[in-house]
């Protein structure tokens, strides 16, 4: 039980970004799936989705993942850094999204799921090594 214990102590952040991170592609599919009926193309769903997930994103990696206490000046840079990284990969979702549904005519549901996966662990290597790095 205690080496159950010193494993989950040793992996909680990455527990904490998976369980987020499913959390978060469920509100960016969701939002995906709810919205994509409204339009043709897939570039605007795909923002909106977008811009829903990163703000529940950001607030919950600050508290629960990353366990940021930064406050003022030092609080508003980190959530800048974190947007920034989130635009790369808002702007690639969107580049797979056009180049694999529209323009390929692939399932855009499935083509959703597949760029969430590389979506996530891009914002997992930004956030870890960019926008959340501890300081020594």
């Amino acid at each position: 039980m205690e080496r159950i214990k010193a494993l989950l102590s040793k992996y909680q952040e990455i527990i904490n970004y998976l369980v987020f991170g499913v959390l978060t592609t469920l509100v960016n599919y969701l939002s995906y799936l709810l919205i994509a009926p409204l339009f043709v193309r897939t570039t605007a769903p795909t923002v909106i989705a977008w811009v829903l997930s990163v703000l529940f994103a950001y607030f919950t990696n600050r508290t629960f993942v990353f366990r940021s206490r930064l406050r003022g000046m030092a609080a508003v840079k980190e959530a800048g850094a974190f947007f920034a990284a989130r635009i790369l990969s808002g702007v690639l979702d969107v580049i797979i999204m056009a180049v694999f549904a529209d323009w390929l005519g692939l399932n855009d549901k499935i083509v959703k799921l597949a760029s969430n996966v590389f979506v996530v662990v891009f914002n997992y290597v930004a956030s870890k090594l960019v926008v959340f790095r501890r300081k020594k």
